[in-house]
């Protein structure tokens, strides 16, 4: 087997390639060169001999896996997991009508940000299939939540995630890469000028404050696009849902609260929605190796050297599960409890392959990915811009 290794300071992934020689650069790079600060901690890797060919060897994880009974359904998890959510809900409407016209409503926003994003948490999983036996059951039960609970269309979610799950982080192919404010990579950021180049310059500090937008751009994303012109199904159904929910919800915020205080609320709910989104998300594979276009890469691989686990104890009901980004990008039918165990038996067969398998903790990630955005940002510097006499300028 070749040992796996990639470009470190492009963080462009070579593949196919002699004994790890970077397809991107030409040089010489072992995976014992790249540093933490880039990836998070990565386990050591002691490459076995008489190993199979990397694709054989995910026929036989799969077997494992499925052996161990990690694919089973969790009726039990998930029923509690709706259950409590339920109640939450139920918690903050009654907080929300017992506070009355007090800026203390704000913390009932907060709290429904939170419980929004336990919902889309939920759906998420759903559009996994890993809830429920049944395809179509997990559909509908996942379009109800996105549409009624969250407010976002499920449609949109599935095409564009269906997309990421068969390329992560793969030029042209991954939606989550693509250019929408922040850059990804260097060539968008090299392509920004004016007000979205002076964000890029400096989007890795920015990243955080923006995310307190995000929640509205999903929103109006997901809305956007129902009005494309192809084929959506569900299309009628979740904009009738989706209408229903936040014109509900926006008049309830309205005539119960001042108008002031009602658009502070909402700010509020959404800003918080949408960095507990963000920072759900973006641990999971920023900073990790982006994927030539035209590169040849075989599902294990693929899929385990452009994700990140996030370790610690209460991350995964935290997160949703997605701290075991790893094993869910390897099984994404596997219901939530069974992901910590999936960790050890995959961890173990990484090892056994020598693929780097990278996890860290949650502050440490955010690090890393601020880094990498501030380093994918630079490409939005004017050549002709002077360090020197910016720095005199600004004396």
């Amino acid at each position: 087997m070749r040992p796996y290794a990639w470009d470190i300071d492009s963080g462009r992934m070579p593949v196919n390639t002699p004994a790890g020689k970077s397809t991107t650069t030409g040089r010489i790079i072992s995976t014992s060169l790249i540093p933490s600060s880039h990836l998070g901690a990565i386990r050591s890797t002691k490459p076995r001999g008489d190993r199979p060919g990397v694709t054989q060897s995910y026929a036989a994880l799969s077997q494992v896996i499925k052996e161990s009974g990690l694919l089973r359904r969790t009726p039990v998890f998930y029923s509690l997991l709706v259950g409590g959510l339920v109640l939450a809900l139920g918690g903050a409407i009654t907080g929300f009508v017992l506070l009355g016209d007090t800026w203390y409503q704000l913390l009932i926003a907060a709290a429904l940000g939170i419980i929004f994003t336990q919902f889309a948490f939920f759906a998420h999983e759903a559009s996994h299939r890993a809830v429920l036996t049944s395809g179509r059951a997990n559909d509908r039960v996942g379009r109800f939540v996105a549409t009624v609970m969250v407010g976002i269309s499920y449609q949109w979610w599935m095409t564009k995630h269906t997309r990421h799950h068969a390329n992560p982080n793969r030029i042209g192919k991954d939606p989550d890469i693509e250019f929408d404010t922040i850059s990804f990579i260097e060539e968008d950021a090299a392509r920004q000028r004016g007000l979205i180049g002076w964000i890029t310059r400096r989007q890795g500090w920015l990243f955080f404050p923006l995310l307190l937008l995000e929640g509205l751009n999903l929103h109006v994303t997901s809305i956007r696009s129902l009005f494309e012109r192809r084929a959506i199904p569900g299309r009628a159904l979740e904009l009738t849902l989706i209408a229903l929910r936040l014109g509900a919800y926006v008049a309830v915020v309205f005539w119960a609260l001042p108008l002031g205080m009602a658009f502070a609320f909402l700010g509020v709910q959404l800003a918080v929605f949408g960095v507990y989104m963000g920072a759900s998300f973006a641990p999971n594979h920023k900073g990790m190796p982006i994927v030539p276009a035209d590169a040849k890469l075989d599902f294990l691989s693929k899929q385990v050297l452009t994700s990140r686990n996030i370790t610690g104890r209460w991350t995964s009901p935290l997160m949703g599960g997605l701290n075991h980004q790893v094993e869910h990008h390897l099984f994404p039918s596997m219901p939530r409890p069974h992901l910590g165990r999936a960790r050890e038996i995959v961890r173990e067969h990484c090892r056994s392959l020598g693929i780097p398998y990278t996890e860290t903790t949650l502050v440490d990630s955010y690090g890393i990915v601020v880094r990498y955005l501030n380093r994918v940002g630079l490409a939005a510097r004017d050549p002709f811009d002077c360090p020197a006499a910016g720095e005199l300028r600004r004396r």
